[in-house]
C-alpha cells in the first residue's frame, strides 16, 4: 500500500510542477485613469522621480524608507533607489526613456525581498476631458514567479497598488494643494 501512495505522490507532485512550469512566462499589469489635467502637468509628475514620492503607493507603506536620487533631476537617466521595510523591501528605478508629454519608460531593479527586473511604463494621451494615464508594468515570470502565482493573485495586487497612485495623482494635479502665502 505504501509504495502505491507513494507513486500517487509523486504524480502529483511532478503534475503540479509541470502545471506550473506551463504557466505564462510573461506577464504584463496595466491600471488607465483619465485626468482633468493636460498631459505636459501629468508627465512632469513622473518624470521626475521627487515628485513620484507624492503619490507613489508603496511610499505609504514604510514613512522611514530611505529614497537615494542620482543622475540628471528629470529624465532619461534619473534614478532612484529605495531601502525599506519587509512590505517596501529594496530596489532601483532609472528612467530609460523619457519622450515628453507623452511617455516615461523605466527599468525596475528589485533587490529584496526578491531579485527581479521589469519594465515600468506611464504613457499620457489626450482624451475629451483630460488626459488618460496609464500605468504598465511588464516582465519574465521565472518559475519561483510561476509557483507563487499559483496561490497569488499578482495582476490583482499589483493592479489595486496602481489604482491608488492614479487616485492620488488624480488628486494632486486636479486639485493641487494651496500655496501658503
Amino acid at each position: 500500500m505504501l509504495p502505491v501512495l507513494l507513486a500517487l505522490l509523486a504524480v502529483l507532485v511532478i503534475g503540479f510542477l509541470l502545471f506550473v512550469a506551463s504557466r505564462p512566462g510573461t506577464f504584463r499589469y496595466t491600471r488607465c485613469l483619465v485626468i482633468a489635467a493636460p498631459p505636459a502637468a501629468l508627465f512632469a509628475q513622473v518624470d521626475d522621480l521627487r515628485k513620484f514620492q507624492d503619490w507613489n503607493p508603496w511610499a505609504k507603506l514604510d514613512p522611514q524608507c530611505v529614497f537615494t536620487y542620482g543622475g540628471p533631476a528629470t529624465g532619461t537617466g534619473a534614478t532612484y533607489h529605495w531601502k525599506g521595510n519587509r512590505k517596501v523591501g529594496e530596489g532601483r528605478m532609472t528612467i530609460t526613456e523619457s519622450r515628453p508629454p507623452a511617455l516615461v519608460r523605466s527599468r525596475l531593479e528589485f533587490i529584496k525581498p526578491f531579485a527581479a527586473t521589469h519594465t515600468g511604463e506611464f504613457t499620457f494621451t489626450p482624451e475629451a476631458g483630460g488626459t488618460r494615464v496609464s500605468w504598465t508594468m511588464t516582465g519574465e515570470n521565472n518559475f519561483m514567479s510561476k509557483f507563487m502565482g499559483v496561490f497569488m493573485n499578482f495582476e490583482q495586487m499589483i493592479g489595486r497598488d496602481f489604482d491608488q497612485g492614479l487616485a492620488t495623482l488624480k488628486a494632486l494635479t486636479e486639485h493641487p494643494p494651496s500655496s501658503a502665502s
